[in-house]
């Protein structure tokens, strides 16, 4: 069985490296990748992380690329990829323009597609813009979802997919999370070295398109109220976009108890998240990663693809407004209380061995 994972970000990175080492790893299977390195830097670093070296690698990645024009590129470039190789599977994870395009050309092809964390929506076609969009799309052409949550599982039941394609398998974010918190780390030998040992430390990303203009621009006002307790440190690896770092440096690059940071590789990333007390983020994949830990949410939008995690009390939407942001932070900061509880809630989205459950199912597809 020759299987084809297609990889564009960093997220999907360490979502699928689980289930491209699982791959690699069973008998029978031939494992191909393919990136379309739709993130060149951040997806490369993973992947070295994790021992994995790509067979084909299209660098499609150009600056100041649009939407349209990445999903022409990827059009363009995979559609020999899949001639050459001609896979019994293609497997892509989640709601980018890789994955869009990658399941849309696995039908024109007629090559099985399974489509890794199925079923998430927020059934608002623009939050997360253009994500959400792009995981219907992968959704109505796959041929194995694999759910990650039974909530997710009960999305596409929605939709009318037979149950018989549906596998709830738990995320493998899950898998990577565990594997990596293990690794060891050297603190002081990174660029975590310059953070202070003295006080509580409070993870933050923010890069949604949704949120660019005056929704960030509220969020850093947020941050900036924050840090002025004094008693926190607020760290903020910073998204390449430029209509990412133009308002964050601007509005916060001289705040004292805030440090901005390049966007981090994903082993000092967990080991920050070991260390914080909280995250403030607009990211999907925090949403998970975080209750793995322990670590309380509180998510930047206003509707989340990921509702079990504000079901089991890990993470809480607070939106974009500024004294909502710092409402909701002090209360977590000031109440032991209020910070263990959601902090001791169960982590809904796996146990760490999603990836055998994916790999394990393609063969029994029909």
């Amino acid at each position: 069985m020759k299987v084809l994972s297609v990889v564009g970000t960093r997220p999907e990175a360490v979502k699928m490296a689980p289930v491209i080492l699982r791959l690699r790893e069973t008998p029978g299977v031939e494992s191909v990748v393919c990136v379309t390195a739709q993130h060149r830097e951040m997806l490369d670093q993973v992947f070295s992380l994790f021992g994995i070296i790509p067979e084909i690698d299209l660098n499609l990645m150009r600056p100041g690329q649009t939407l349209a024009g990445i999903s022409a590129a990827i059009f363009t470039h995979l559609d020999p990829v899949l001639n050459d190789v001609r896979p019994d599977w293609v497997l892509a994870q989640g709601d980018t323009t890789t994955v869009m395009a990658t399941a849309l050309l696995s039908y024109y092809h007629r090559i099985r597609f399974g489509h890794v964390e199925a079923g998430l929506r927020t059934g608002d076609k623009w939050q997360p813009f253009p994500e959400e969009i792009n995981r219907r799309v992968a959704g109505a052409v796959a041929d194995l979802h694999f759910a990650p949550t039974a909530w997710s599982r009960e999305n596409l039941l929605r939709e009318n997919v037979p149950d018989e394609t549906i596998r709830v398998t738990g995320n493998p974010v899950i898998d990577a999370l565990q594997w990596v918190a293990e690794r060891p780390f050297a603190w002081d030998a990174s660029p975590l070295a310059v953070l202070p040992v003295d006080k509580r430390l409070i993870l933050v990303t923010a890069h949604r398109r949704e949120n660019f203009g005056q929704p960030l621009e509220n969020i850093c006002a947020a941050l900036k109220a924050l840090a002025a307790r004094g008693d926190v440190h607020l760290v903020y690896p910073v998204h390449l976009n430029p209509n990412v770092q133009e308002p964050v440096y601007r509005l916060l690059g001289d705040v004292p108890n805030i440090t901005l940071l390049p966007p981090l590789d994903y082993l000092p990333l967990v080991h920050l998240l070991k260390r914080s007390t909280l995250v403030l983020t607009d990211s999907g994949g925090l949403q998970e990663e975080a209750p793995g830990l322990g670590v309380p949410v509180l998510v930047l939008r206003e509707v989340t693809e990921r509702p079990e995690g504000v079901q089991a009390g890990t993470v809480k939407l607070v939106g974009t407004d500024t004294v909502r942001i710092v409402d909701e932070a002090a209360r977590l900061l000031d109440d032991p209380a209020a910070h263990a509880a959601m902090a001791q809630a169960v982590n809904p989205y796996g146990d760490g061995h999603a990836a055998e459950r994916i790999v394990a199912a393609l063969p029994r597809y029909p």
